[in-house]
This record gives C-alpha cells, sequence and structure tokens, in this order.
C-alpha cells in the first residue's frame, strides 16, 4: 500500500532493535529464541518500510557493547548475522534491495568480515531500497573513528568542518536520519547514529521487538506525518 503523494513521508529511518530478551523472559523462553524471533522480524521488515515509500533503514543490530554480553548469547548473535549475510543475502538481493554494513567491521570474528564486504558488493547497484546495517558500531567509536582517519591523512585545522566529518564517517554519504524508533519503551539512543541524529525526531514504541508488526509501520508514518522539522529556525 503506497501512501498519499501529499504525505509527509520520511526518507531515512533510523530503528533501534531493542526487546528481545526481556520478549523471552516474560514468557519463560530462552533468551535465544528472543532473537531468533526478531530476526525474522528484521528480515521482513523492510518490505512494509520500501513498500510504503521509505528509501533507507538504518537498524541497530549489535553495538560495541554488546560484546560484554554472555559467551552464548554473542555467538548465537553471530551465527545469526552469518545467516543473514551468506544464505539469505541471495532473497535480498532478489528483491532488488541495496545493503550497507556500518560499524567496525574489520573486528568480526571469522569469515564476517569478509561476508559484509561481500553482501555489500553483491547489492551495490540495487535501488529498491537501502538498508543500512550498524553492526560492532557505536556513536563514539563512528566519531573515534572517524578522526582517526583525518588525522591520517594529515588534514589541517582549516580543512575540518562538519561536511569533512561526514564524509569520513562509516557510510556518510546517508542523508541523517528523518526519525529515529526504538522498541521496548526504553527512551534513549545509546549511541545510535549519535553525530547523524541532530535532528531526528524520536519515537518511542512500548512494545518488545519480537512484537513488531506491519501495523507499526503506519503508526510510525502517521506520527511522523503530525510532526514539524524547524531545525532550529523556531
Amino acid at each position: 500500500m503506497q501512501l498519499k503523494q501529499n504525505v509527509n513521508l520520511p526518507k531515512h529511518i533510523g530503528l533501534i532493535i531493542d526487546g528481545n530478551r526481556r520478549w523471552a523472559k516474560e514468557r519463560n523462553l530462552p533468551t535465544l529464541e528472543g532473537h531468533r524471533l526478531g530476526y525474522g522480524i528484521v528480515k521482513t521488515m523492510p518490505d512494509w518500510f520500501f513498500s510504503r515509500g521509505v528509501k533507507i533503514i538504518s537498524i541497530y543490530a549489535f553495538s560495541t557493547e554488546n560484546w560484554q554480553r554472555s559467551r552464548q548469547e554473542v555467538n548465537y548473535l553471530m551465527k545469526l548475522m552469518k545467516r543473514a549475510l551468506a544464505d539469505d543475502i541471495e532473497e535480498f538481493n532478489a528483491k532488488g534491495f541495496r545493503l550497507l554494513i556500518s560499524g567496525r567491521v574489520n573486528e568480526l570474528p571469522g569469515d564476517l568480515g569478509e561476508l559484509c564486504q561481500e553482501a555489500m558488493h553483491i547489492t551495490k547497484y540495487n535501488t529498491k531500497g537501502t538498508l543500512n546495517l550498524c553492526l560492532n558500531y557505536g556513536g563514539r567509536a563512528e566519531i573515534i573513528d572517524a578522526v582517526r582517519k583525518m588525522i591520517g591523512h594529515n588534514l589541517t585545522e582549516e580543512q575540518v568542518h562538519e561536511g569533512m566529518i561526514r564524509k569520513y564517517l562509516y557510510n556518510g554519504d546517508l542523508p541523517d536520519p528523518d526519525i529515529i524508533v526504538r522498541t521496548s519503551g526504553e527512551q534513549r539512543l545509546s549511541g545510535f547514529l549519535l553525530w547523524q541524529s541532530a535532528y531526528s525526531e524520536f519515537l518511542f514504541l512500548n512494545k518488545y521487538w519480537p512484537d513488531f508488526e506491519e501495523s507499526d509501520v503506519k503508526i510510525i508514518l502517521d506520527e511522523y506525518n503530525k510532526r514539524q522539522r524547524r531545525f532550529g529556525s523556531g
């Protein structure tokens, strides 16, 4: 279903997909079951947004702080990432979606880093929607990495400005998110897209990620359509 042309539609939506573990705990299920169902939503959800005209989705899939979780949980999450990049990428590519990955990809275990590069290459020229997967990502880490690259390129003080910093972010050519949505009822960014979210709208859904459904997409788009973005002008 396409929205009417006069609707104020966000081009780029950021998603903090939170609540997998609490969803499982409240149902007396293993934590991994929450992640498994959450992964299923991640697979299906891009169709819901892209079919309505949204162009870019950024998902907070795994943060630099998530390594502190149990080895069992981290290993399972890495297996899900590998499944997505190795097995499910063909279906994703067939739909005409482009995959980008933001984060410290070179620090991922095993061959995950190579799979990330391969998946991005396979989908490079697709135009029906862009999914930016934030993997081993942290907003502060992104800014630190950008500064390090700038120092490595011997930039002078006069060359440092907002546009130059953006150029050195993980995927600096992406527009800033128009709205950032977090599930689970928590109301914080947790380091997600810190530089890019300066003027983003925020929406916090009081439901866990495994319960996210297509009707929530309409709620998000309807809520964004009500907002008046002034970018500091008044």
